[in-house]
């Protein structure tokens, strides 16, 4: 059986990107607290790699946040360079976290490809429980958020906050992430669908 080396390589990959993005960010503090939730799920999900391997889409998916969230941590989110998009969208407010937190979602898919593939439960309770299981955690960021920019204050708290003097900020946010929710799941079920379709050829 030929080795699957496509998680190992996205693997280190990523650490050559989080070092890089590392180096030099425009605020210290915000890069720290920013790349603290970064570095649990990435080592969470090496030290889980010996126990479950989840699929290479899975896997994709899960980069996406981890590379968007990084850029954001080096720059801060309101200052990405992402000005093309904000033009598109005609807007003065920097977009660049609605995209992150969309990709936040991407992780309802190897929830539920986890509980499926383990025999848990079916593919819709799965779906559904990646589903909720992203909302209470975008609801709990949002209250980490706030909790780090009153306690720290200044710039850097409101640089962390990243509001842009949106006071809708927080419930924009977590919309974003169900949506992202919603789209990986959509994918679940075509890829699972599409993986059965090949298995009965």
């Amino acid at each position: 059986m030929i080795e699957n080396k496509y998680p190992k390589w996205l693997a280190l990959c990523y650490s050559i990107f989080f070092i890089a993005l590392g180096i030099n960010p425009a605020f210290r503090a915000v890069w720290i607290a920013e790349a603290i939730p970064l570095m649990i799920v990435f080592l969470f999900l090496v030290f889980s790699y010996r126990y479950f391997v989840f699929s290479n889409l899975a896997y994709t998916l899960m980069a996406i946040w981890l590379i968007l969230h990084n850029i954001g941590a080096h720059y801060t989110f309101a200052n990405v360079p992402f000005d093309w998009v904000n033009h598109l969208l005609d807007s003065n407010r920097n977009h660049f976290d609605r995209f992150a937190h969309f990709s936040i979602g991407f992780y309802a898919f190897p929830i539920a490809e986890f509980l499926v593939r383990k025999g848990h439960c079916k593919p819709i309770i799965a779906a559904l429980f990646g589903l909720f299981a992203i909302m209470s955690t975008a609801a709990a960021y949002e209250i980490v958020e706030w909790w780090y920019a009153a306690s720290a204050g200044g710039e850097a708290g409101i640089e962390f906050l990243g509001s842009q003097g949106d006071i809708w900020d927080a419930q924009k946010d977590m919309l974003a992430d169900t949506l992202g929710a919603i789209f990986s799941l959509a994918i679940f079920f075509f890829a699972k669908t599409y993986n059965v379709k090949n298995n009965n050829r």
